[in-house]
């Protein structure tokens, strides 16, 4: 709690003694700074930003997640950081509290290439293994399922799921999110209809299957099955990696079906049928978004209710590297829902 009585006024203007007597008792409320650090402290703001004109503000760096653009932008003059006002200092503090608007990504989406370089990097510099990076993807695409269906909010008594998967590795993801839904109380139901031989992606299989979560054989192709018993769909089909699987089967067949469902979809990374590029081609219209890691450039396409953006798992050096800017992550989150883009 900050000090607003006299005990430790000693180092402020409201502690100095005159003529060794005692302290000199604060004004009534505490002293203007004291008062003003309160204000900001009840505002719910991350840090307690000291009101400096630009001429007596000292030049130092901000924190890591205020740096955006070049070094030059860090230091900006008036209130705040970036210069900004301190209103919008205390907005870019703050984000997912209430009265305060979703963060944006402050950088383009990411190309194909890209992508794959930043993968590459986490891969091979940062030595992250590729099981350790599908775990941290499903439970982050577990997550932000949750958060745009609580369990509360689901209109059918059973919190049922349906997770369709792909050969490759979104499937994968979308195995591990199968798992940590089981966790999280939903009751999940996965479709898996090309199983991939890797031992990893077995590995994945085998903890769903020892949990308990069942595996359908066929996929119904009267829609109205899948509107019927289940909340929404999982959609981890196809991903980044994917392109020419698009019009094969198993794929061309689930993709169809998928198209008619009526309940909400949620896409992992890139919706499937989607060029990770130029967007939609013709693919599934989802709900939700999850970017893996950040935004692909499909995501200017998406015009669905809800994009969250799961890579705060990135160390600070990739993030600079590729200049991610990634908007603030509230608490202990690890994904963070993002506003529209604007065109």
């Amino acid at each position: 709690m900050l000090p607003v009585d006299g005990e430790r006024l000693g180092a402020g203007g409201g502690g100095a003694k005159r003529g060794g007597g005692k302290p000199e008792p604060p004004p009534p409320g505490g002293t203007a700074k004291q008062r003003r650090d309160l204000r900001c402290h009840r505002s719910r703001c991350l840090v307690l930003l000291p009101a400096m004109s630009s001429a007596t503000a000292p030049v130092r760096d901000p924190p890591r997640y205020l740096r955006t653009g070049s070094p030059d932008n860090w230091r900006g003059g008036g209130d705040g950081y970036r210069g900004l006002p301190r209103a919008a200092t205390h907005r870019a503090l703050a984000p997912g509290l209430p009265g305060f608007p979703p963060p944006r990504y402050h950088r383009d989406p990411r190309s194909r290439a890209e992508a794959e370089a930043i993968e590459k990097e986490l891969l091979e510099d940062y030595r992250f293994g590729r099981q350790q990076l599908i775990e941290i993807w499903g439970h982050a695409c577990a997550m932000a399922v949750t958060k745009a269906f609580p369990l509360p909010s689901l209109p059918r008594r059973q919190p049922t799921v349906l997770v369709v998967c792909g050969p490759a590795q979104n499937g994968a993801i979308g195995l591990v999110c199968a798992r940590h839904l089981r966790i999280f109380d939903y009751e999940p139901t996965i479709f898996y209809p090309k199983r991939s031989p890797d031992p990893l992606y077995r590995d994945f299989t085998t903890q769903c299957e020892k949990m308990d979560i069942p595996f359908l054989s066929y996929l119904p192709t009267e829609v109205q099955l899948i509107n019927d018993a289940y909340n929404a769909v999982v959609d981890a089909v196809l991903g980044a990696e994917a392109e020419a699987s698009e019009g094969r089967e198993p794929c061309a067949a689930i993709l169809a079906t998928l198209k008619h469902v009526r309940i909400p979809i949620v896409s992992l990374d890139v919706p499937s049928g989607w060029d990770v590029e130029a967007g939609s081609s013709g693919g599934i219209s989802p709900d939700v978004l999850v970017s893996l890691s950040a935004p692909k450039q499909c995501a200017r396409r998406f015009l669905g209710r809800q994009h969250f953006v799961a890579g705060r798992f990135l160390p600070y050096d990739v993030q600079k590297k590729f200049e991610l800017n990634p908007p603030e992550y509230p608490g202990t989150e690890c994904v963070v829902a993002l506003a529209a883009p604007r065109e």
